[in-house]
């Protein structure tokens, strides 16, 4: 368990999750619900992000605030700051974990499209965490969490030409900074999950192709969110959730590069839309 999140003689925490309207942020906000810490909630519907803040102040007595924001629009991030500085909250914990993935071949997708694909995964990570982190390193305690992908670690497979190059920029930032500011006390995490039971593969509308892939690889967005806090909290700075995944992520360093390109490319071909 994340004991630093809790509450008790220290002081309470504070944790902003972005994309925190479903899946892996949804499970993230809950956990850290659980174990006492302020909320602040982040993504483009309001309604859902309403109604869970409803239930998790009722249901643990903590205090959620509702910050609606379009992460591709490159002023969201200033705006998100200016208000937590205008309601007086200090955030201790960020999950970047906003994110999507855009289907079809890069060729077929028009700029603006890919534009805004990067602001999202890349440039609203990078840029919140650089407006929440002096505050971390100035109280001494911070927790910042990049949701990034098993995808990162693996060789790039058509279909997902800026998803795996965004997610491995997360993980090689987030080892970057968390060797520059460690000894501030603040901790910097890449979180790698694999396939996860969410509504990610339908809202990409390739629901029918990843079910081909075995249940092994599958898990769950609970389960996700919470290795990631253990693992944070922990000091790791890279981490896959689930043994299969881990083991899959250890072969790939272990195989030549060339076997490994070969299988992605054969695998990115029974599970992708690259058309």
């Amino acid at each position: 368990m994340v004991q630093s999140a809790l509450p008790g003689p220290g002081p309470r925490r504070a944790a902003l999750v972005t994309g925190a309207s479903a899946g892996i942020g949804e499970s993230f906000a809950k956990l850290l619900a659980a174990r006492g810490t302020d909320l602040v909630l982040v993504a483009r519907r309001r309604d859902r992000l309403d109604a869970l803040a409803r239930a998790l102040g009722q249901q643990h007595g903590v205090k959620v605030t509702v910050m609606p924001a379009d992460l591709a629009d490159p002023g969201a991030s200033v705006r998100i700051c200016h208000d937590l500085h205008g309601a007086g909250v200090e955030i201790d914990i960020l999950v970047n974990n906003a994110g999507y993935a855009v289907p079809g071949s890069y060729r077929s997708t028009e700029w603006a499209t890919h534009a805004a694909f990067l602001q999202v995964m890349v440039i609203a990570y990078a840029d919140l965490t650089h407006r929440l982190l002096p505050a971390m390193i100035e109280r001494r305690w911070g927790r910042i969490i990049n949701v990034a992908s098993l995808a990162g670690l693996a060789p790039g497979m058509a279909g997902q030409t800026l998803y795996a190059a965004s997610k491995a920029f997360l993980i090689k930032f987030s080892q970057s900074l968390a060797m520059e500011v460690e000894r501030f006390g603040v901790h910097v995490h890449a979180l790698c999950p694999g396939y996860t039971h969410t509504e990610f593969h339908d809202v990409m509308g390739v629901r029918r192709l990843v079910d081909r892939i075995p249940g092994l690889f599958w898990l769950d967005a609970d389960t996700v969110a919470r290795e990631g806090l253990d693992a944070v909290e922990r000091g790791r700075v890279v981490h896959v959730p689930g043994a299969a995944n881990r083991s899959l992520a250890h072969l790939m360093r272990l195989l030549p590069d060339s076997l490994v390109f070969a299988l992605a490319r054969r695998f990115a071909a029974r599970t992708r839309q690259t058309s």
